[in-house]
């Protein structure tokens, strides 16, 4: 079982939502964050009020997956959040040991097939 970690920009997350169900993933975790990064954003003036632009906002997806869908949701993600710009996002992939689906008792791959 692995877990996928993805910070995506706001703007892509219909693309990337559209590209994992291509890939049979159905089902995930996101929420709104914001990050402060290599991508600058300037302060905006509006009525003589300072309001501070640095923080961008994302969305992180959070996957579970069993091993043999590792792949194609690291490449759906990756293509459907690619614009080649700066701030595009970053993608990572943890290995866990233990996962249990809590209405069920199910442990493993059929903890989310479930």
């Amino acid at each position: 079982m692995k877990k996928i970690e993805a910070i995506i920009r706001a703007s892509r997350f219909d693309e990337v939502k559209a590209a994992l169900e291509s890939q049979d993933i159905h089902f995930f975790t996101f929420y709104e964050v914001k990050g402060y990064g290599h991508q600058k954003s300037a302060n905006i003036q509006y009525r003589g009020a300072i309001y501070d632009q640095g923080y961008i906002a994302r969305v992180k997806l959070e996957i579970i997956v069993s091993e043999g869908f590792v792949e194609k949701a690291c490449g759906a993600i990756l293509d459907a959040a690619h614009t080649g710009e700066k701030g595009d996002g970053i993608l990572s992939v943890c290995e866990l040991n233990m996962l249990t689906n809590i209405r069920t008792g199910l442990t493993g791959s059929d903890a989310i097939n479930s």
